[in-house]
């Protein structure tokens, strides 16, 4: 198409001078003023052609450009007589516009497609600029907020202040749990954020799950939970204890004797009461140490934030446990990614963490050959700080891995050495005010890992 185009060009410029060329001779060296009149005009032709040749090529490049500057693709470029010079430009040009209809055919069927699913999914989504104006705002959340009359952010203060604010001050990655009344229905929202910017403009995304009905699932079975566990206990307490009274109210109504408007009892007899009552008063202690356990899990204080080495909290731990470590001949190793790791949290209470968890550990390793015990500490591929507390003990059983961090639930049994059970529970609660988590993993018969990541 070039080469033609620069020929016609080339063509077009050599007869131009030949006949510049011939007028000049003919004007210099001749007197046939009717010839040099013909070349004259020939000449202006020549011109007038030459012009109107480039000046079609400008025009379809002109067309061109304005049908992609205006995505106008509705155009066609065809030959229309303007010679074979201009067939294969045409025709290239129309193969670029195709080009570029198909590929804004693909990009629009790619938006039908994404604005579908953003319409179609049941979690509320909008989408707000810099300016705090929602650009998009999705079905789910107009049905979830009752309204379709939401333009800014501050249309939310209609429907909740905090709601309002929430997403105000949520920022990207950020999430926020709230509780709000909508119509007369109590909405438990799980808000997240993202950020991202289009065309050099800043936006944020904001999703809105209500997580009401998992809330008070879960929330049954954590009462089921705890009331299975709390009857179990209190079982174990109340049926001695009745067994017991009962046992005495016999003695006494078969062994004694009236003397005098007094009541006496033979030296055995004296000495199987006074063992069932001390038996009575052992286990209503053991029921209010119970109790009180229940009272202290359910009064965590709140934490008192410091920055602190973790060296230096695991080196206390060790120290703390140093008899008990000697004891049972445990091999304590401690490994530290770096030795300046730092923690922001409360130093008493992670502290507390670290004795429960240690004092699971010496329990399932006093049956164990060459006890070994292990503190880990670095920071994970997330950059969050972790703690990692690791014995080679039997392990725990894959059906009680669901169950240990429920109150008052023991794998221990009978184990008079048994705790209360609160412990995992109370250390997970402590690390949840921490905005952190406590996990759990084993493999029977080999180890058990307890994970605090913060």
């Amino acid at each position: 198409m070039i080469k033609r185009f620069r020929l016609g060009i080339l063509i077009r410029v050599l007869l131009l001078t030949v006949t510049l060329f011939l007028l000049l001779y003919l004007l210099m060296e001749t007197q046939y003023y009717i010839s040099i009149g013909f070349l004259v005009i020939l000449t202006i032709l020549q011109i007038i052609f030459l012009i109107q040749f480039v000046e079609k090529t400008n025009l379809l490049l002109t067309r061109f450009l304005e049908s992609i500057r205006y995505s106008d693709f509705t155009g066609t470029f065809q030959n229309h007589g303007l010679g074979s010079n201009f067939k294969e430009l045409n025709e290239a040009f129309a193969r670029v516009i195709d080009k570029f209809k198909e590929e804004r055919g693909k990009k629009e069927d790619t938006l039908r497609y994404l604005e579908t699913v953003v319409q179609h999914i049941g979690i509320g989504l909008i989408c707000v600029n810099a300016d705090g104006e929602i650009v998009l705002i999705n079905r789910a959340a107009k049905r979830l907020f009752g309204s379709s009359n939401l333009r800014t952010i501050n249309s939310f203060k209609n429907i909740s202040g905090k709601l309002a604010e929430t997403i105000t001050k949520l920022e990207g990655g950020g999430r926020s749990l709230l509780r709000i009344s909508v119509a007369d229905e109590i909405l438990e929202l799980a808000i997240d954020a993202t950020e991202f910017r289009m065309r050099g403009e800043a936006f944020k995304l904001v999703s809105f799950q209500n997580i009401q009905t998992e809330l008070e699932q879960k929330e049954m079975e954590s009462w089921q939970n705890i009331t299975q566990v709390l009857a179990h206990e209190i079982m174990n307490s109340i049926t001695p204890i009745a067994s017991l009274s009962g046992t005495i109210h016999m003695l006494v109504q078969q062994r004694s004797k009236q003397e005098n408007n007094q009541v006496l009892l033979d030296p055995e007899t004296a000495g199987d009461v006074n063992e069932a009552l001390n038996t009575i008063n052992k286990r209503s202690h053991g029921l209010m140490r119970f109790v009180n356990s229940y009272r202290d899990f359910t009064q965590i204080p709140t934490p008192n934030y410091e920055h602190f080495s973790v060296k230096e909290l695991l080196h206390r731990i060790e120290h703390l446990m140093k008899a008990e470590f000697e004891k049972q001949g445990i091999t304590v190793k401690t490994e530290l990614q770096t030795e300046t790791l730092e923690l922001h949290a409360d130093p008493q209470l992670i502290e507390q963490i670290l004795i429960n968890l240690t004092k699971n550990a010496l329990r399932a390793l006093r049956r164990v050959d060459d006890p070994e015990l292990t503190y880990k500490a670095g920071i994970n591929i997330d950059g969050r700080v972790f703690i990692d507390i690791i014995d080679n003990g039997p392990g725990i059983k894959k059906e009680d891995l669901e169950k240990i961090f429920i109150p008052f639930y023991s794998t221990a049994g009978n184990d008079p050495d048994k705790g209360t059970g609160i412990g995992l529970s109370l250390s997970r609660q402590i690390m949840r005010l921490h905005g952190g988590a406590l996990q759990v993993h084993s493999e029977p018969e080999k180890e058990t890992a307890f994970t605090l990541k913060f």
